[in-house]
């Protein structure tokens, strides 16, 4: 039923303007493929306030965030991704977390993703530099595509004193010291290209 109804949805939002479309107060930053092996297959991004969430269709990658959606200290950050269909190659998605000047070509943030081969990672971002903190790794917790295509990961990222702990539906799959990870800042969600992704209960609490 919520593919209907996000397929109706999706036919009646032009693409042609972002701005257009994105629900209130959301910006977004994209970042085409570098990657002449990997490229974009389309410009164009759908980015829509939808039922309880909001959904995205991309063309380049992006990171999707509300200025109000800050975290210090100590707190727990979570979403719902659900993948409508699955991409034409390994393409990743989740959390962000620690975000400052997003918007600018100085953008910094760590991100915590996973993808449709039941492989997760985490990843800082600096400018345009981009470092690993976790490679692809292979874990149980992780759904795959069911025989419909989609599949749906609640992803938790909590911060307690000097430990970051990263959450696939209920399981830690990765824990360690801050170390030199900034926690602190924006929190949003990263969209790789060429996805089909609805996200569902957006929240950073304590």
């Amino acid at each position: 039923m919520i593919r209907r109804v996000l397929s109706a949805v999706l036919v009646a939002v032009a693409v042609s303007s972002v701005s257009a479309q994105s629900p209130a107060g959301w910006r977004v930053h994209t970042d085409p493929s570098q990657n002449a092996q990997d490229p974009d297959n389309t410009p164009n991004l759908t980015f829509a306030a939808m039922g309880k969430g909001f959904h995205v269709v991309s063309g380049p990658a992006g990171t999707f965030w509300h200025p109000s959606n800050t975290a210090n200290g100590s707190y727990v950050l979570r979403a719902t991704f659900n993948l409508m269909e699955p991409s034409n190659h390994t393409n990743y998605y989740g959390l962000v977390f620690g975000g400052r000047d997003l918007e600018g070509p100085n953008q910094a943030y760590t991100y915590f993703v996973v993808a449709q081969d039941g492989t997760y990672q985490v990843r800082q971002r600096t400018g345009r530099q981009v470092t690993t903190v976790q490679a692809p790794t292979m874990n149980a917790a992780v759904r795959r595509p069911g025989a419909n295509g989609q599949s749906s990961n609640a992803l938790e990222v909590r911060v307690a004193g000097d430990t970051i702990s990263y959450v696939v539906n209920g399981t830690v799959v990765h824990s360690g010291a801050k170390g030199s990870t900034s926690t602190d800042g924006l929190t949003g969600v990263r969209v790789n290209h060429v996805l089909n992704v609805h996200v569902e209960g957006f929240a950073v609490g304590k």
